[in-house]
């Protein structure tokens, strides 16, 4: 969670961690489910045989005898599971938690070496130090760096946090005068919003210099393999080949480009650099309105190539080129895209970021794990096929067609775990005059402005299945302060009242509507947002959905799922009457009581084997009852086919 509370450069600032909590509704109950079954089980997996993290230090501090499991990026998923332990007992205050931290802390401090070093594979299989990014020294670093600040703001403890300092004092020494071969070592490059928060945490500003260090070392050396690059794609691949404040395009891995994005816009937050956030508002263009998905997902294949024919993997292919079978779409990158968006929502306090961030918490973050809470997706299509994904019986299985209990590799279940952890923080934003809500749904919000004065505030929802939101003021100052709400870019037709009464404010979708006065305790705001049924297009030139639509209701993207069809009756067969009527239903025995919408859809199955035929009639339409689930909560009624996109059929009243 980032700390914006000094930096001089932001229109948003970020409210302490904690000074947000859920108490009813959605998302209270995720956080609920977070503290009770994600996180415990989720430690369960990484401190015992199956998972390893926890082995894999024990190992390097010569407590046990072992090798080295998991991926060399392993620690780093350990260390976001850590964090997210420490957001929840943000909320609950649970002395336990902090006490199974201590002892986890008391062993990472006896792996680390004198001079700071710290990454159990390397030290256990005893490899050269910082030879060849392939290890992710870096990842590693940046979600030590992340875990021990957030860990120091919320506990006031040092334990973590200088086990970080003694790392990233290491890196400085090393990396500072740019040596010329280490001025490409910057692989996956979470170190860049590590070092920014470092930097917040402890005010000493060669973590700030070090962190604008490997933003520009990118596009400065030639693109050829030497003994560092060896084993794994380079250029687009990594960034590496135009300058990040020449670049147009958003290339490469989805995960490593958009921690890259988003550690630079840390950085413009505290330097204020216009090159830095001219190329930040370019690349979101690119991604958000050429390469993202309705889902708010984004990587679009798990192997390709750049526009510029550099070989890539989980990452960007060109703009409108949206496949929906073999969408790769990696959780860790939507949740990234979440991440990029809160900085840019923080930095320009436009209301389009927050409307992303939403889309991906709900949609393409959401889905990467079941609603037990202990099975996870790495890998998010939009369509699937009956035998597309062959089912594999091996741990690492990120394409597999259904929810697995643990992933070798292991990046995505702990960074959506710490997202639903923190989500609370992103809720609102502090302005210079007030606040501004950037989500919705039941909480409790009691902080400080930016004053000093202390402010409380209620909110109270049943979203996003409904859309009446009820905003109660329970303590602020005497002078008038400004309250912006979010106004989605969906919501055409929404309505503010102001303790029962309209008021002369602009309420647009896509902005924030601003309230300012001089607020009484109990004083309330009504926003009501119109949850109709919509059914959405893509954009010309996406080849894969042209004639196609997708439904949409509020935030929340609707899918069709094969359990919701005859036995006779694939996803492929249905198309989509244009003027559907649809109906919102409850069931409490059905996917934990989510709403579902239910309609008449035409139905005309096609048996072709062969690739190409002869256009002819086929079968005759046929209706058929069905419903629609929302996309976050497919695949938890058994392997099954699924899609969101589906064809339209033209009714002569649309």
């Amino acid at each position: 969670m980032i700390d914006t509370t000094n930096s001089p450069h932001v229109k948003f600032r970020s409210i302490p961690i904690g000074d947000c909590r859920w108490t009813e509704g959605f998302w209270a109950d995720k956080f609920q489910q977070c503290q009770d079954v994600m996180i415990p089980y989720m430690g369960s997996l990484l401190k015992g045989d199956i998972g390893h993290g926890l082995n894999n230090f024990k190992i390097a501090a010569g407590m046990i005898e072992g090798k080295h499991q998991g991926f060399a990026w392993h620690d780093g998923d350990f260390f976001k599971w850590m964090e997210a332990a420490v957001y929840v007992y943000s909320i609950n205050g649970d002395p336990s938690i902090l006490d199974e931290l201590d002892e986890i802390l008391e062993i990472v401090a006896r792996v680390q070496e004198d001079d700071g070093y710290l990454h159990t594979q390397i030290q256990i299989e005893n490899i050269g130090h910082f030879s060849n990014r392939k290890y992710h020294e870096m990842y590693n670093c940046g979600h030590l760096y992340t875990s021990a600040c957030v860990h120091h703001r919320v506990t006031g403890k040092r334990n973590f946090l200088d086990i970080a300092i003694k790392n990233a004092d290491l890196l400085y020494k090393l990396f500072q005068p740019r040596p010329k071969e280490l001025c490409r070592f910057g692989f996956n490059q979470s170190q860049i919003m590590g070092l920014v928060e470092l930097y917040r945490t402890t005010q000493d500003k060669r973590y700030l210099e070090l962190a604008e260090i490997f933003i520009n070392n990118r596009g400065q050396s030639e693109v050829v393999d030497d003994p560092s690059t060896e084993g794994y794609p380079i250029g687009d691949m990594v960034q590496e080949r135009v300058p990040l404040r020449e670049e147009t395009e958003a290339v490469g891995h989805a995960v490593l480009a958009l921690y890259y994005y988003a550690g630079a816009a840390d950085v413009f937050a505290e330097t204020g650099e216009k090159a830095l956030i001219d190329a930040l508002d370019r690349l979101w263009h690119n991604v958000c309105e050429q390469k993202m998905y309705v889902t708010g997902a984004v990587g679009q294949a798990h192997f390709g190539a750049s526009t510029r024919r550099d070989k890539i993997e989980e990452g960007f292919l060109d703009a409108y080129l949206m496949p929906m079978a073999t969408a790769y779409n990696e959780t860790c990158a939507n949740i990234a895209n979440a991440m990029f968006n809160f900085r840019l929502l923080g930095i320009h306090g436009q209301s389009k970021y927050a409307d992303i961030m939403e889309l991906v918490a709900m949609n393409s973050a959401l889905v990467g794990i079941g609603l037990g809470g202990k099975d996870y997706f790495y890998a998010n299509p939009l369509r699937l096929n009956r035998g597309q994904r062959e089912y594999q019986d091996h741990r690492d299985c990120t394409e597999s067609p259904i929810r697995e209990p643990y992933i070798e590799c292991f990046c995505c279940p702990p960074n959506l775990v710490r997202t639903i952890a923190k989500l609370s923080n992103w809720a609102y934003s502090l302005t210079d005059s007030g606040v501004a809500v950037n989500l919705f749904g039941g909480n409790r919000l009691e902080t400080k402005l930016t004053d000093g004065s202390d402010f409380t505030l209620i909110q109270r929802s049943a979203y996003p299945f409904e859309g009446a939101v009820r905003f109660t003021v329970e303590k602020c100052r005497q002078t008038p302060i400004e309250i912006l709400l979010r106004i989605p870019d969906w919501a055409d037709g929404a309505e503010l009242l102001v303790n029962g009464g309209r008021m002369d404010i602009n309420v647009e979708p896509g902005s924030f509507a601003r309230i300012e006065r001089s607020w009484q305790s109990g004083d309330t705001i009504e926003l009501n947002l119109p949850m109709d049924v919509t059914l959405m297009k893509g954009h010309p030139l996406i080849e894969e959905v042209r004639n196609q639509a997708a439904i949409k209701v509020g935030p929340l993207v609707y899918c069709l799922e094969s359990p919701d069809l005859p036995d006779d009756v694939r996803t492929l067969d249905v198309h989509l009457p244009s003027d559907i009527e649809l109906k919102k239903e409850s069931d409490p025995e059905l996917l934990g009581g989510i709403t579902t919408l239910s309609g008449e859809v035409l139905v005309r199955s096609e048996q072709r084997q062969q690739m190409y035929g002869r256009l002819h009639d086929g079968q005759p339409w046929r209706t058929i009852q069905t419903r629609f689930v929302p996309y976050f909560a497919w695949s938890n009624r058994g392997e099954a086919e699924m899609t969101v996109f589906l064809p339209i059929v033209w009714s002569q009243r649309t």
